[in-house]
């Protein structure tokens, strides 16, 4: 069986609640193996055997069938989030700067001619890969971190159009999650 990092989008906002004991529980009796959650933000760690559309298939089925309404999953490989954890770009910060780091996952590839511009001591894009989205938040006078991140994606936002999967992360779960 191959090990999986499933992000689920959209959860535990509003009436779209789940305990993530629930979620393991639900994805247990589904046949998924070794199933951990990290955070309660739907972070799952599993094994499973098939391609990543089967098994995302069969992850948003289970839980739709469970919970009572969709949920999009972002999938990553074991693969894939060793490169991501090993190629990662925060290196270049620094370490005594206000920030969180962050990374969006996109569900499928982004346009390669995407052009993003940072906002210096705001919102900072550190990478853009195939199928992720790098960036550091910094601190601002109001408190919070990612207040204007959503101005600095508008121009890829616009250029995906409707029916884009994606959800951020705060890289401390990406980090925690082959754990």
């Amino acid at each position: 069986m191959s090990v999986w990092g499933a992000f689920l989008r959209g959860i535990n906002l509003g009436k779209r609640q789940m305990k993530m004991a629930e979620l393991k529980a639900c994805l247990e009796a589904d046949g998924f193996a070794e199933v951990k959650t990290i955070l309660a933000s739907g972070n799952v760690r599993l094994a499973a055997d098939g391609t990543p559309d089967a098994i995302k298939a069969r992850l948003e089925k289970a839980i739709a069938a469970q919970f009572g309404f969709e949920v999009g999953v972002v999938l990553r490989s074991e693969e894939e989030l060793e490169t991501m954890l090993r190629e990662h770009p925060f290196g270049t910060l620094d370490p005594d700067a206000d920030l969180t780091r962050h990374v969006i996952l996109f569900d499928k590839p982004l346009p390669r001619d995407i052009s993003l511009e940072s906002r210096p001591g705001d919102t900072e894009i550190l990478r853009v890969d195939p199928r992720e989205v790098y960036f550091a938040g910094y601190r601002q006078a109001n408190g919070r971190y990612t207040e204007h991140v959503e101005e600095v994606l508008k121009p890829l936002y616009a250029k995906l159009g409707k029916g884009n999967l994606d959800t951020m992360r705060n890289w401390n779960t990406i980090e925690k999650i082959l754990k």
